[in-house]
């Protein structure tokens, strides 16, 4: 499998009063598994249902009713764990870890504690052209979502929705790599393309099927030695992490260098006021009184099973990026680009076969994403098909780069078939010197004193060419006007 080689990013630190300090943050996160039942029975994980409308007699803890573990979430999370690189435990079991709150049925949540089904792996985050972090992913493990309290339906009470309890979740754990709150969104980031690729995670943070539990602590530069963390609680936003974790390391800044010690909590984010507060002491392990959950019996998975997955999964991002690099001759940025979305990946490499892929490249990441992409998502509004048939007709001069982007702009808007447009809308692109010349030398005799000034500033002759563009609607072949207008200039 090819790589593209790469080197840790230089240390970055924060100017204090008394020094220099490092942010250290290692994240816990929450993704829920992409399955249409959930962890334990067989109610509907579908997003949007009206409240309470997808739980099962199991999620609603109804007396005498019995767990059973779904085996296809069983398979996603192993999956998972080898598209991180991880080592998967043939032998894991479930725990019960004990705590009480109105939207958790049971009085406490099955998760893996002791056991987990997925060890060590790594992530590798990309920080720049030749630049990445190897974060350490120290466990993955099963586990299932509580429901959902809501406080703003009703002036006096707070009303419970059950449709999220018992949804499959795999937590995933890193150990303390990342430096700084733009590497913990480029983690998170990277965690969830990965994911997409994988298919065992939709990744949308808008519907909760990914959340993060960001824990950050601070030290002086130069040391070693971990500092007492906070966690902030189910982020959900990119942007909201980076605000967090800078409020976080400069609030514990703050408070060591003016003599203080940082306690050990649960903190919020709060958006509003972009900083984080107190939600409760950290609790341990020993605080949820965890025990083996007597209904379940340990999973004990087979060597060929795990085998099986293994040779299933899809080409990764790292994989696919460091294969576009090397099998297109892309740059790394453009790679990195188009890689980022498996469907955009997909979309380029059907594109590029029998074409220029730098161009194609171009052409997709500055001209398509401008329209469709990245920000707004692939929503089929150009097809593959129209956009092979705009840059063939570039290709072959039949149009220009500004007739490209026009026809792009049109098919977007309109629909229908580039190469008819262009016919019908008389955007072919003019290459006939004749006719380009004499646009050439009218816009020149209009234009005297012009004229005048660019034999003694050839650099204005570029205002020359885009009159004479503007003459002709964009379809005069730019290279034949520069050409000409510096003949008749006589600037050549």
């Amino acid at each position: 499998m090819a790589e593209l080689a790469y080197r840790e990013p230089e240390p970055r630190t924060i100017p204090g009063a008394t020094g220099d300090w490092e942010v250290v943050v290692g994240m816990e996160v929450h993704a829920q598994v992409a399955s249409n039942a959930k962890l334990f029975s067989g109610a509907s994980t579908a997003f949007g249902a009206a409240p309470n409308t997808q739980v099962s007699l199991v999620d609603a803890a109804m007396p005498g009713m019995l767990p059973v573990i779904n085996g296809f979430c069983v398979e996603q999370a192993v999956r998972t764990g080898l598209g991180l690189k991880a080592r998967i435990n043939r032998f894991s079991r479930f725990d019960r870890k004990n705590y009480f709150y109105p939207d958790l049925p049971q009085g406490y949540q099955i998760s893996q504690l002791y056991h987990p089904i997925v060890g060590e792996g790594e992530v590798i985050v990309d920080l720049g052209p030749g630049v990445a972090r190897r974060v350490r992913i120290e466990r993955i493990h099963l586990e299932q979502d509580a429901g959902k309290s809501i406080h703003d339906m009703d002036p006096d009470l707070s009303l419970v929705d059950l449709n999220r309890a018992g949804v499959a979740l795999m937590e995933i754990v890193s150990r303390p790599d990342i430096r700084g709150a733009e590497e913990a969104a480029e983690y998170l980031r990277k965690l969830r393309q990965i994911l997409r690729y994988l298919g065992t995670c939709d990744g949308n943070m808008q519907e909760g099927s990914l959340r993060a539990d960001v824990n950050v602590s601070v030290r002086p530069a130069g040391t070693g030695e971990l500092g007492t963390r906070c966690e902030i609680k189910n982020m959900n936003s990119m942007r909201f992490i980076v605000q967090a974790v800078e409020h976080e390391a400069k609030r514990q800044i703050a408070i060591l260098e003016d003599g203080g010690t940082i306690e050990q909590e649960t903190r919020l984010y709060d958006p509003n006021r972009g900083e984080t507060r107190s939600m409760r002491s950290k609790e341990e392990a020993h605080d949820y009184r965890y025990f083996p959950d007597p209904d379940l019996l340990p999973l004990e998975l087979e060597e060929a099973w795990i085998g099986g997955i293994a040779a299933s999964l899809p080409e990764l991002p790292d994989a696919k990026k460091a294969r576009f690099v090397t099998g297109y001759g892309l740059p790394e940025y453009d790679a990195g680009v188009l890689t980022a979305d498996l469907t955009q990946a997909n979309i380029f490499e059907s594109i590029a076969s029998g074409r220029d892929p730098k161009k194609v490249a171009n052409f997709i990441i500055n001209e398509v994403f401008a329209i469709e992409g990245p920000a707004t998502g692939f929503t089929g509004v150009i097809s593959i098909a129209q956009i092979s048939s705009i840059l063939d007709m570039l290709a072959t001069g039949e149009i220009s780069g500004s007739i490209a982007k026009e026809v792009l702009k049109i098919v977007a808007a309109d629909g229908g078939d580039p190469a008819e447009i262009v016919v019908a809308r008389g955007l072919r692109q003019v290459t006939d010197a004749g006719a380009i010349e004499a646009a050439v030398a009218e816009v020149i005799a209009a234009n005297p004193d012009k004229a005048e000034a660019a034999k003694a500033k050839p650099s204005m002759a570029g205002w020359f060419v885009g009159q004479v563009m503007k003459a002709t609607g964009g379809t005069a072949n730019p290279q034949t006007v520069n050409a000409l207008v510096n003949a008749k200039l006589g600037l050549e």
